[in-house]
């Protein structure tokens, strides 16, 4: 299969520029900055991508890999820093820019030959840069400018290396899709190869391979990633795979019952049902701590499914929907990205539990794991669904966990819900939820006083989890839905509309 390696040196946007190869039919993975030139050449990439980062490339402790890129004889394209670093390599010269260049810019483009080929003379793209490239490196020429940057980008056509100032894969560039695709489809000459049905042959074969004769349990949570996965098993495993469901008492409304009417009306295939409510919710008793939650929450996972693991004597695999945001968040496996916090379906597995970690979607982003779902013949309403956290409502009730409070949530999320499908918004949200604050505010409900909690719902559009923006919810349906909540579910007399993105928060509120 024909691959995009890029090469992440910190870049905020280092996964977006993966999911925007991917987007162009290509499969593309990322490494950190210090593989190896046999390990790079091992995967036979047909082009490199160096992402963009914070750091100079004349800083002490800059990232710069232990290869030459001219070494490489394989088309590249360097990103901010990846052009910076192109030029450093090629004897140009890189020095701060009078002026920080960050947001939105004019590039005019002198030469649209190639990767600027379709791309108009005046384009708008996103910069985001201190530095600039003030001596164009031996045996380049420049090929666009901006106002700032009178070397905005360069290429040596004999070695197919490229390196632009801007930031082509954020969808601030307007013409960036087709940047990226002219580097890709007539530089690299990429074909399209990647796609759902794609991925799915490669990844049943794998599968077979990995699992061989043994067994393998599937950690069915209830959301679109482990269901889609466990179908994906099935179609390549058969009867060895063994899903079991934990009911952890943090599921959203009468979630438990609508995952196995789900399997039972759609695919043959048995699920085991295991009660873990008292577990979860009494070891989280008094536990206020958000990391503290996931953990536990974690460990309680770990713990019943090694009871389970032992009903299957054969058992050597947990299967689990792990997404590639996933990863990218819970811990720098690929380059020097920052932990922004832990997910329970991510790392840390204990060696007592014995069993081993199959991840099949750990390199995919949500929507691609959408289309292998509806490729797979899962219904479009349950494909469709917004994701749900694996720590469940433990992590969008702020403070300490009760029953109690566990209902009144479950039961102001389901009037959500219910509102935004009527409006016919649903679809158009990324993600919507509830979340019961440990604040308590003053009301008058039927001319008396009340003191009960506060209720924030959330809506939020995204392509992919990295970065979203608040969802612009109508005013009418904010009221209709603030009416039903106060007036239907006891304990609740105040609700309110988080609009903050990501960044600077997070999607989640813990």
């Amino acid at each position: 299969m024909e691959k995009i390696i890029i090469i992440d040196f910190g870049s905020q946007y280092t996964q977006v520029i993966a999911r925007k190869v991917r987007e162009l039919g290509v499969y593309a993975e990322i490494f950190p900055f210090t593989i190896s030139e046999i390990e790079l050449k091992e995967f036979n990439p047909k082009g490199i991508i160096l992402s963009g980062g914070p750091s100079s490339v004349y800083a002490k402790e800059a990232p710069i890999p232990s290869w030459n890129i001219n070494d490489l004889n394989i088309p590249v394209l360097g990103i901010c820093y990846g052009l910076q670093l192109i030029a450093y390599q090629n004897g140009g010269e890189v020095n701060k820019a009078a002026h920080r260049e960050y947001g939105r810019a004019e590039l005019i483009i002198d030469n649209n030959d190639d990767l600027f080929k379709n791309v108009s003379q005046n384009s708008i793209v996103w910069m985001s840069h201190g530095d600039r490239l003030t001596k164009l490196p031996n045996g380049f020429k420049a090929i666009a400018h901006s106002n700032n940057s009178p070397i905005c980008s360069i290429r040596n056509i004999e070695k197919k290396m490229y390196g632009v100032q801007f930031h082509p894969e954020v969808h601030h560039t307007d013409e960036g899709k087709t940047i990226l695709s002219n580097f890709i489809r007539n530089i690299c000459n990429c074909t399209d190869n990647w796609d759902a049905h794609s991925f799915i042959d490669i990844a049943i074969e794998k599968i077979k391979s990995q699992v061989g004769d043994n067994e393998v349990i599937c950690a069915l949570s209830g959301g679109v990633d482990s269901t889609v996965l466990a179908v994906l098993l099935h179609k390549a495993i058969g009867d060895k795979l063994h899903c079991i469901h934990i009911d952890t008492g943090l599921m959203r409304l009468n979630e438990s019952q609508k995952l196995m009417d789900l399997f039972k009306q759609n695919f043959n295939m048995s699920i085991e049902l295991i009660d873990g409510s008292e577990t979860f919710i009494s070891r989280l008793q008094g536990v206020s701590d958000p990391e503290q939650k996931r953990k536990i929450i974690g460990k309680s996972f770990i713990d019943l499914f090694e009871v389970a693991a032992k009903h299957c004597n054969n058992a050597k695999w947990l299967a689990q929907g792990t997404l590639y945001p996933d990863v990218i968040e819970s811990v720098s496996v690929k380059g020097p990205s920052v932990v922004i916090k832990s997910h329970h379906n991510v790392g840390g597995l204990p060696e007592k539990m014995g069993l081993k970690l199959l991840e099949p979607f750990r390199e995919l982003f949500k929507d691609e794991v959408r289309n292998v779902g509806r490729e797979l013949g899962v219904p479009d309403w349950f494909v469709n669904r917004h994701p749900f956290p694996g720590p469940g409502l433990g992590i969008r009730i702020l403070g300490d966990i009760s029953r109690d409070k566990i209902d009144t949530l479950q039961k102001a999320d389901a009037i959500y819900i219910e509102e935004i499908r009527k409006a016919g918004l649903y679809n158009d949200i990324w993600q919507a939820f509830a979340v019961l604050l440990p604040v308590k505010t003053v009301g008058v409900m039927g001319d008396e006083r009340t003191y009960e909690n506060t209720c924030v719902i959330r809506a939020v559009t995204s392509i992919d989890g990295m970065t979203a923006d608040w969802f612009a919810m109508p005013y009418n349906v904010l009221a209709t839905i603030s009416n039903r909540i106060v007036n239907e579910v006891r304990g609740i007399n105040r609700v309110v509309y988080d609009i903050t993105g990501k960044p600077p928060g997070t999607i989640e509120w813990e």
